[in-house]
């Protein structure tokens, strides 16, 4: 029975200061006390054989439970999200388990309860949104914001209090297997549209996670926690800034370290990064969780640390301030540290701190029970902003005029024409746990893309040849595609991935690819459709861009998805049928060849094609690219001759509907510096709009750019404005820019500091 408590405590007064009741309850805590607030307890962890993290197998199991509560607990994993349960038991099990925490320990302190979040909350029958790289083609922050929120509201009204997302990691390798997890492979992109995720998970009340704090995108062969060998001044500019941006603007209130090491600096041990970057310079109060056993991976993995209580003491000085998913190194290793002086307790005291400071604003220092209802986690209303973020996700690559259909007799094929789950990424509860649970139902009603054409166009005779398994291992399937080819008017193709965990799909976690070309034989079945001579529609639902050269100019339209979600296939069919108009945007670029690396837009002169090299990394589509059924003209383009290096210039241009339908424009501006102290890329993203146009109707489209948008890590490692020529091009992707300007930045060079202008207003007037 935990100890009653005198209530005029000061840390039980909800009026007073935060750091006030903080500091009364930490002075009352015993060494044991203040480790057991840094640890996390994973209830239901996986059994022998079914990973749902990258757990060694010499990590052993966690104390029990009830040897671990009588010190309290810092925070509840995933019991939601680990077990396919319905949400009214989830629930129940979390004040079972929330009610033992409270009794157990004598200041009666709840854990926070964490889950993943990064399509929708992360568990069995609650809605399942488009992946992050879909919140990328969609060039719509407000309808991200929007879907947060709505996740957050239902994760809270769970119980739950802090949810595993975004991802921040910047696209840098398509092979990666994470690619799906990220938002594209720009950093401004990845800012914006992160940072309203962001907003909206911490306006609904849930604590906000940014992972992986970072580099992990940039590992060495596009391998999944392999070394990143990436200089300094490519970290601050590419890396780093999507997390500035979610931190200064977003709000939030976690960050959760990367697994890879950066030039030999594990991230959970790399004190400059957790406590002089993200602390010191950029004014982070929130708290570090470690991405799971990423502590442990100091010893085994790393070999920074000798033992786990080595680990925990690199860590803790690092300034990571939890331990995820269970408790390891943040228990008894750590304690006895403290105990022997080997870790000075004013580093168990200031994490201690920080995670009573969150647990105050949660208000799980107060003497209430907080209210749960997870009746339903799939209602109405969080499916209509599935779909419309689907439908707005979807990218129309290329169109001959097949689009919208108007066939008597369709085929629809491939791998993926009849399989309900390729619609969903690796962090969906129904493939996170396929392993697991081979045999679960997904949960929720979600349609394969033959079934959404039947329902989208009844009249049509309509010949199915799904099926057979995503790598088109026999001949069979290829034979029957060929077949329903030759008996339609038009063929739909359905290519792409199977999300999964380490190995158990071919997009996902530990799911990376040695090239970018088609898993498997699709790329053998794709030709043998295309030979037929029927016109064929490709579409493809994937988690990274493939190398599509030889296959798209023989198509007779391409269609790009990234795993759209439950609401994924009603938005493709209604795309090819005219009911929807595409208004999705490359947020990745799609590769010619399937071993062009690098493949991301943001390089330098010399990262183009050049006779220099007979490898041609030239993409077949660019980033920002996307077609619609109308067409647009740009035209009056007007850019401030100058302005001073801490000034203003507005760039505006006039954007015309060309066609005879309505459409969805992405203007898109970019920036280069011809002449600057460091290589830059050729030219970088400085903002977008998103401009819906009537025919024949314009609207004039104004970014505000302020010289800080131009600046660049100099050669000092300073951030800095440089004076001279910044050359301006405003388009509908990365490489068709019709209007081109320029303008002068005057006066001296600028370093910036902490306050620098981060983004770039955008107002459209009619």
């Amino acid at each position: 029975m935990a100890e009653t408590l005198r209530t005029h405590e000061s840390w039980r007064d909800p009026r007073l200061p935060v750091a006030e009741r903080v500091a009364d309850l930490l002075d009352r805590m015993t060494v044991e006390e203040k480790a057991a607030q840094l640890i996390g307890y994973w209830a239901e962890s996986a059994r022998e054989g079914e990973e749902v993290a990258p757990l060694p197998d010499d990590f052993g199991e966690p104390p029990p439970l009830e040897e671990v509560l009588r010190h309290g607990l810092g925070q509840l994993t995933r019991v939601f999200g680990t077990a396919p349960v319905r949400p009214a038991d989830g629930a129940a099990r979390l004040r079972e388990l929330q009610a033992r925490v409270t009794a157990a320990n004598r200041f009666g302190i709840p854990a926070i309860a964490h889950e993943e979040c990064l399509t929708g909350f992360m568990t069995w029958t609650a809605t399942v949104f488009p992946c992050p790289l879909a919140w990328g083609a969609s060039f719509d922050p407000e309808l991200v914001e929007e879907m947060a929120a709505a996740v957050a509201a239902t994760m809270r009204r769970a119980g739950v209090h802090q949810g595993l997302a975004p991802v921040l990691d910047v696209t840098r390798d398509y092979r990666w297997g994470r690619t799906e997890e990220t938002i594209g492979e720009d950093p401004y992109l990845v800012g914006v549209v992160g940072t309203a995720y962001v907003r909206g998970l911490e306006r609904a009340g849930l604590v906000a996670t940014l992972k992986h704090f970072a580099g992990y995108s940039a590992s060495r062969g596009g391998r999944n926690m392999a070394p990143v060998p990436m200089g300094p001044r490519e970290f601050a500019d590419v890396i780093l800034e999507p997390f500035v941006l979610a931190l200064r603007e977003g709000g939030a209130r976690a960050v959760m370290n990367s697994y890879a090491d950066v030039d030999g600096v594990p991230m959970a041990a790399n004190e400059r990064l957790l406590t002089g970057l993200l602390r010191e310079e950029l004014g982070f109060t929130g708290i570090v969780v470690a991405d799971y056993f990423a502590i442990s991976f100091l010893e085994d993995m790393h070999g920074v640390a000798g033992s786990p209580g080595e680990a925990a003491a690199l860590a803790l000085r690092a300034g990571v301030d939890v331990e995820l998913p269970t408790v390891r190194c943040y228990g008894a290793p750590l304690v006895e540290q403290v105990r022997r002086g080997t870790v000075p307790e004013e580093h168990l005291d200031r994490a201690v701190a920080r995670v009573l400071a969150l647990k105050c604003e949660l208000g799980l220092l107060d003497d209430r029970v907080e209210e749960t209802d997870a009746a339903d986690l799939d209602p109405p209303e969080l499916r209509r902003l599935a779909r419309r973020l689907a439908e707005e996700s979807v990218v129309l690559l290329a169109n001959d005029g097949v689009l919208p259909l108007r066939a008597r007799r369709l085929a629809v094929a491939g791998p993926l024409a009849d399989d309900a789950r390729a619609m969903m990424g690796c962090y969906t509860f129904p493939n996170h746990m396929a392993a697991r649970y081979p045999d679960l139902p997904i949960g929720v009603e979600v349609s394969s893309l033959t079934e959404a054409l039947r329902a989208e166009l009844p009249g049509v005779e309509l010949t199915a040849a799904g099926g057979g398994d995503v790598m088109v291992s026999g001949d069979g399937d290829i034979d029957a595609a060929v077949t329903a080819a030759r008996g339609a008017d038009v063929c739909v193709l359905a290519l792409g991935d199977r999300a999964g965990m380490f190995g158990h799909g071919t997009s996902g976690e530990g799911c990376d690819a040695e090239t970018l070309a088609l898993p498997g034989r699709q790329r053998a079945l794709a030709e043998a459709v295309l030979a037929t001579g029927t016109p064929t529609v490709v579409v493809l639902l994937t988690g990274r861009p493939y190398a599509l050269g030889g296959i798209a100019d023989r198509a007779a339209a391409v269609v790009q998805t990234f795993f759209p979600g439950e609401e994924g296939a009603p938005a493709i069919a209604g795309v090819l049928s005219g009911r929807v108009e595409p208004s999705g945007r490359l947020p990745v670029s799609v590769p010619r060849h399937p071993g062009g690396q690098p493949g991301t837009y943001l390089r330098p002169r010399t990262g183009a094609s050049s006779r220099w090299s007979a490898v041609d990394p030239e993409p077949l589509f660019a980033f920002g690219h996307g077609l619609t059924w109308t067409r647009f003209g740009y035209e009056d383009l007007r850019v401030d001759p100058s302005a001073p290096t801490d000034g203003t210039v507005e760039v505006a241009v006039t954007v015309r509907n060309l066609g005879d339908r309505p459409g969805t424009e992405v203007v898109q501006l970019y920036l280069s510096d011809p002449v600057a102290s460091v290589v830059q890329p050729v030219r970088r993203l400085a903002g977008w709009a998103r401009v819906r146009l009537a025919p024949g109707a314009t609207a004039r489209v104004t970014f505000s750019v302020h010289a800080d948008r131009t600046a660049f890590t100099g050669t000092d490692l300073r951030r800095i404005v440089e004076p001279g020529t910044i050359e301006v091009a405003v388009g509908s992707s990365s490489e068709d820019l019709p209007l081109r300007g320029e303008f002068v930045l005057t006066g001296a060079e600028r370093v910036l500091g902490a306050g620098r202008v981060l983004t770039v207003p955008v107002t459209v007037t009619p």
